[in-house]
């Protein structure tokens, strides 16, 4: 123990690895996971008073809490509207049980608000609460320094407890016994709601790509449009195909809408599936690739930033973009926050979307001008990052009195705000402020398991004396704050909301924030349908439920 001692860096990377490995272990549907398992290592190796500085843990906390906010910026202003308010009841319903249960129970057992926390914490699941509480605790003025230590230790030993249970509960709570309180088979169920929202077509899971892409190209021999020009083939196949290449004897011809075709001419066209086969009935056969003749297609990621583009159809911005049919750039993939949609001709469009344009390279460059920007994710943008997480602290240190409880974001807090605002403003533009998505989860994820080592170090000495304290109480209240507001979201959810049942059990397990939940209730569904609910309300709540931290120790602490 004494070169752990006397080496932090070794302690800290023996947590995290020893605790994602625990964090592995499974039981039935439910695993602890990397976070939950590193800090029940943490609090052992902390028994033997084991530390690392608490400058550590502050820097690694605005980390994970800026990219966390920074991921969920974009989805979370655009869950702002009519169509979401019914999911954000639902996050609301949480917030205010889980804050009324940990003040109840505070006030009944006269419990110190590192512990009353730390149940908040951990029966939400919500592993972001122990940073936001413990950092208001520190903020505490009528507090000793020694109080401080042990209540903050409180926070991370009645959090471990609680989790334990709240995981446990809202696993089984919502994909084995929520199906039957509804009386629903949730795989068919799922079938039956995703096949309705997608007209009758299925869908592809996330390693899955089409067989048959929509746009491709065909070279044909012309035996059949002996004297037509290429603007009548392209007229007479709807539009919906781009002659790119003609080829008559030896010479390559510029296919103008005026160009008349003769026989033997070699035609290269690239369209939409559907007309492609259409054409060898108004063109003639079909043949292999011809060199010199089959031209390459380009492909941009284009982010949708032209004002007249929001809240219009694909079919409508096509037509309002002649350019689409007349150079042949075809849309096949709209991504919205790291969601994929359909490339149909109903799917409305938002400023931030992430069009795949496919098509000639010249018409290509043409229209990203018109309607959008080149995606640029290549690299970190770390000016916009550090600016970013400058402003969330500079604005977690501001002070607001209710009453007489000053109430503060701290780095948190500010943080949050900060990332959500860096992110969402992000997305209106993708042409600067980078951080891709691979780089934004490993800070999120490496930047809370240190904080939650260096917390779990420092509570171990204080861990023992309050589960012998509290030992009965805390798995209770870890079942209780799941199950209280979790029931009362699923009655509302369909009484009052009608929320299609399979996107309200996927939504109650994101208002929890519980990442097990939504994977053992997507296993039960054999579908991604409950994802579409989850996603609303996990973004929500992981704005919402980290501001409950501070709540909770002002007014515990007032």
């Amino acid at each position: 123990m004494g070169v752990l001692r006397d080496h932090p860096e070794l302690t800290l990377f023996l947590c995290l690895a020893a605790g994602y490995l625990i964090g592995k272990l499974r039981v039935g549907p439910i695993t602890l996971g990397g976070i939950c398992g590193t800090l029940i290592v943490s609090l052992l190796l902390g028994t033997q008073h084991i530390s690392v500085n608490d400058n550590v843990k502050t820097v690694f906390f605005a980390l994970f809490i800026f990219s966390l906010g920074y991921m969920a910026g974009p989805q979370f202003f655009s869950n702002l509207n009519r169509k979401s308010l019914r999911f954000f009841a639902l996050c609301l319903i949480e917030v205010v049980c889980v804050l009324g249960i940990a003040y109840g129970l505070a006030k009944a057992f006269d419990l110190d608000v590192g512990t009353a926390a730390g149940i908040l914490a951990g029966a939400a699941t919500e592993s972001a609460v122990v940073g936001t509480a413990t950092e208001a605790i520190g903020k505490l003025s009528d507090l000793s320094a020694e109080q401080i230590t042990q209540y903050q230790g409180h926070v991370a030993t009645a959090y471990t407890v609680c989790y334990l249970f709240g995981l446990i509960t809202i696993v089984l709570f919502t994909s084995q016994v929520m199906p039957m309180l509804l009386r629903i088979n949730l795989a068919d169920a799922s079938r039956e709601l995703w096949e309705k929202m997608r007209g009758g077509q299925a869908g592809l899971e996330s390693d899955e790509r089409e067989a048959q892409p929509g746009t491709v190209g065909r070279t044909y021999l012309v035996t059949l449009a002996d004297g037509r020009t290429v603007g009548d083939l392209e007229s007479a196949l709807g539009g919906h195909i781009t002659v790119e290449g003609v080829k008559r004897g030896s010479k390559l011809l510029t296919p103008s809408p005026e160009l008349e075709l003769t026989l033997s001419d070699l035609v290269q066209i690239v369209g939409r599936r559907s007309a492609i086969i259409e054409a060898g009935r108004e063109i003639g056969p079909e043949t292999p690739a011809v060199p010199g003749l089959d031209a390459p297609l380009a492909t941009r990621q284009v982010a949708v930033t032209e004002k007249a583009t929001h809240g219009s159809t694909i079919d409508r911005l096509e037509k309002n973009h002649p350019e689409f049919r007349a150079d042949g750039v075809y849309i096949t993939d709209v991504l919205r926050n790291d969601q994929h949609l359909p490339a149909s001709g109903e799917t409305v469009l938002q400023r931030g979307d992430v069009l795949t344009l496919v098509g000639a390279r010249g018409g290509l460059n043409k229209l990203v001008e018109k309607i959008g920007a080149v995606v640029k994710n290549d690299s970190t943008d770390f000016i916009y990052i550090g600016f970013g997480i400058v402003a969330g602290s500079l604005l977690g240190q501001l002070v607001v009195k209710l009453g007489d409880v000053p109430m503060s974001l701290g780095t948190g807090g500010g943080c949050l705000i900060s990332g959500l605002l860096f992110g969402w403003f992000r997305s209106r533009k993708q042409t600067f402020g980078a951080f891709p998505p691979q780089a934004a989860t490993t800070l999120k994820d490496m930047g809370l398991a240190v904080f939650i080592a260096c917390t779990g170090l420092a509570a171990g000495p204080q861990a023992w004396p309050l589960l012998k304290e509290y030992g009965a109480l805390l798995p209770f209240a870890g079942i209780a704050m799941v199950l209280v507001p979790a029931t009362i979201s699923l009655i509302v959810g369909r009484k009052l909301l009608k929320i299609e049942k399979p996107l309200l059990i996927g939504a109650i397990a994101g208002q929890q924030c519980s990442t097990p939940a939504i994977t053992s209730i997507t296993q039960v569904a054999q579908s991604s349908v409950p994802l579409l609910g989850y996603t609303i309300t996990y973004t929500l709540s992981n704005f919402l439920l980290p501001l409950t931290g501070p709540v909770l120790v002002g007014v515990l602490g007032a």
